[in-house]
């Protein structure tokens, strides 16, 4: 998995000594504020307000306090320094693994993930928990110090905990545990081994040429570590000791089905699940998931940027048929997927049940479009049925139509809600075309909402890079008017057209005009307005008419 990095680095490699201070130059650009990315997960994850609010604010800690050290030109390893790795507790399909690559993607840093359970096959092997390393170092490219700011995700991380009831030591397991210390806290890392035949290759080429030895090491005390696990179990363990202390002053506790009792997890919850301490307290922040129920499952599948409902939009589109969701199948849908107890992962599941026959089947049709039904969801064969009997039936194109035009409105909501401080930021309005704009690109190339606001901002900087280009060829200055920018990104988008072509057909068309007034007037500064994107040779004319009218005396 590779993420373009938002986060800039020195260029020399080998590393530095502990000891050594950093040049005065700023070498991480990271200004991200923990409410910004908290903001940002709302955007996708459903609930998980308090892990969200964990995660963030950890995360954008770490990277700005590392800014800050650096900047202040403090020691590069402080004594005592603490670096905040986190523990992910929750149920499958709760969005654990999901959330942490939103923050990746977002922050831009180099990120690898791996499950725990691969390490448990081969004991304590320490070589296989520093391949982590090493593969993080092939996710920048081989730039070691853009990797000593990376993230390291370890799934399943509770498997790796020792059998309960087990009589001495579970070597397979806790040795892992073992060799996981030092990478989450500080040590150099070799980036040769020698079971590699190419490092080895590398190594002996580099001796041949230099007549000197080449140690490449990466340390990792800038590293995060994330894990993350269900923990089965866990919820037992804590319910035992809280029923034994009561919670606060003898306060009644509830029953298990009441209770989320992993809220009140304790480091020596753990230590009895099954980790040793020293492996724990590595892991200073935990962040616990709710379970999810069934009114969230349907939230999720409302929301813009769900990715079930959206990839099911391509897998349909790929065919050349539009796919649109009634708000009563969405329903029907999570309801099925909550009865299942497997979280998020049940949405996918149940919703490929649901559109198989219609994906294996309206291909060979010429059924180009569907409207997602609870009578669908309920029986599907029976309503595919249907659907091949009435092709043309006005009730269902109806029920598409209404129901596309409520997607629409629920588009253009969450938008004006959640993307008006990012326009803001940018210098942009948020007007109600480009809100017709944004929903358009996502419609048309089935696109989450993010992506097509960042694609519309894109084609926004295409027509004002294009601005920058003509005044260099030209000599003359343009400005397009937002009205006028809005057309071209429309146009653009509804003719399947390039923005910067678009531009460069219309200037040819205006070019010779302008230089004419600019001729006549001296004047070398315009802005294109609307009209003349809809009829550029009536909108010159007009201008030219203008600037050669006789002056009134």
């Amino acid at each position: 998995m590779r993420l373009a990095s938002q986060v800039v680095f020195p260029r020399a490699g080998g590393g530095r000594e502990s000891g050594e201070r950093y040049p005065g130059r700023e070498l991480i650009n990271f200004d991200l504020k923990p409410q910004e990315l908290a903001a940002y997960l709302d955007e996708h994850i459903i609930r998980q307000d308090e892990a969200k609010a964990i995660l963030a604010t950890k995360i954008c800690t770490h990277f700005n306090r590392i800014k800050y050290l650096l900047r202040e030109r403090r020691r590069y390893n402080p004594i005592g320094g603490i670096k905040n790795n986190i523990i992910m507790i929750g149920p499958t399909g709760v969005g654990k693994t999901f959330m942490v690559k939103l923050i990746a993607r977002k922050i831009g840093v180099p990120f690898v993930k791996a499950d725990a359970t691969k390490f448990s096959e081969t004991g304590y092997v320490g070589g296989d928990v520093e391949d982590l390393i090493r593969d993080l170092v092939q996710e920048a490219d081989g730039d070691l110090e853009k990797a000593q700011f990376g993230i390291v995700y370890l799934d399943e991380i509770d498997k790796i905990a020792a059998s309960q009831g087990l009589i001495g030591p579970d070597v397979s397991r806790t040795g892992v545990q073992r060799a996981l210390l030092k990478p989450m806290e500080e040590t150099e890392v070799d980036l040769r081994v020698p079971h590699d035949p190419i490092s080895q290759i590398e190594a002996i080429e580099h001796y041949r040429r230099t007549g000197k030895r080449q140690k490449r090491t990466i340390n990792t005390r800038h590293i995060l570590f994330i894990v993350s696990g269900a923990f089965n179990g866990l919820s037992d363990i804590i319910r035992r000791r809280l029923c034994r202390q009561g919670i606060g002053f003898g306060a009644e506790l509830k029953s298990q089905e009441e209770e989320n009792w992993l809220r009140y997890v304790r480091a020596e919850d753990l230590i009895e699940y099954g980790f040793e301490s020293e492996f724990i307290g590595r892991l200073p922040v935990i962040a616990v998931f709710d379970e999810l129920k069934e009114t969230d499952l349907y939230e999720i599948l409302k929301n813009p940027n769900s990715t079930v409902v959206v990839n099911k939009k391509q897998d349909f589109r790929a065919y050349g048929i539009d796919l649109v969701f009634e708000d009563q199948a969405l329903a029907e849908l999570a309801r099925q997927a909550a009865a299942e107890k497997t979280g998020a992962r049940a949405l996918v599941r149940v919703t490929e049940k649901a559109l198989l026959p219609f994906e294996k089947t309206l291909p060979s049709t010429n059924i180009r479009q569907l409207v997602v039904t609870p009578e669908l969801v309920d029986d599907p064969w029976g309503w595919l049925k249907y659907v091949l009997d009435n092709p043309n039936s006005p009730e269902l194109k109806s029920r598409f139509e209404r129901a596309l035009e409520e997607e629409l409105a629920r588009l253009k909501e969450f938008v004006r809600q959640k993307k008006a401080a990012f326009f803001e930021h940018l210098g942009l309005s948020l007007s109600e075309s480009r809100l017709e704009l944004i929903t358009l690109l996502s419609r048309q190339e089935d696109l989450d909402i993010n992506t097509a606001t960042e694609e519309f901002v894109l084609l926004l900087k295409q027509i004002r890079n294009f601005e920058r280009s003509f005044k260099r060829r030209s000599g003359l200055e343009i400005v397009f008017s937002d009205e006028a920018a809005n057309e071209i990104v429309r146009r653009g988008l509804t003719e399947g057209q390039g923005t910067y072509a678009l531009c460069d057909r219309l200037l040819n068309i205006l070019e010779y005009g302008l230089r004419l007034i600019q001729e006549r007037t001296g004047r070398d500064s315009f802005v294109i307005v609307e009209e003349a994107v809809h009829n550029p040779e009536h909108y010159i004319n007009r201008l030219i008419k203008e600037a050669f009218r006789p002056i009134q005396t």
